[in-house]
């Protein structure tokens, strides 16, 4: 499995800055829906630590899949399921004192996509898998070798 160790300690490294980008600035966009300060810096560290975890493990697993001949749709396809996975997984252990301190904002919104854990869980859901759609793309494109077209291929039954 670890044959391409090397690969895969650059592309989860490069995966969880990435991540990190993506996620701060996804972080931004949902935290600027409080319109708070607050709320936007908030959304920016949290966007940031959870996009750097996605992009790390989006980065590992897009080597396990696509690895060097895979292309940007493997990746892509890999991280979408994996941050739509993680974001659930995560989104249901969202503490209730967090989602209460969020409605107390009264913006109708957030009101809406913290109200239970479902309601977190496919919000939490749907920006890792934005995030991790990002990372997978871009790190498989980045490790993909691309093809020798002058290479003859063996020629079969002597034609």
């Amino acid at each position: 499995m670890l044959e391409n160790k090397q690969l895969y300690l650059k592309s989860s490294v490069f995966g969880a800055v990435l991540g990190m980008g993506f996620g701060a600035v996804l972080g931004i966009a949902t935290g600027a829906l409080s319109a708070s300060w607050n709320g936007i810096q908030f959304g920016a560290i949290a966007g940031a630590v959870f996009g750097a975890l996605t992009g790390a493990l989006t980065g590992a697993l897009t080597v396990r899949t696509a690895g060097r001949t895979g292309g940007v749709s493997i990746g892509a396809y890999t991280g979408m399921f994996f941050g739509a996975l993680l974001g659930g997984g995560l989104g249901l252990f969202i503490p209730d004192s967090f989602r209460t301190g969020v409605a107390a904002f009264h913006v109708l919104v957030l009101d809406v996509l913290t109200r239970g854990r479902f309601e977190t869980a496919v919000l939490l859901s749907f920006l890792l898998s934005l995030t991790a759609t990002m990372v997978g793309a871009w790190i498989s494109g980045r490790n993909l070798t691309p093809r020798d077209f002058d290479k003859t291929s063996p020629k079969k039954n002597g034609v």
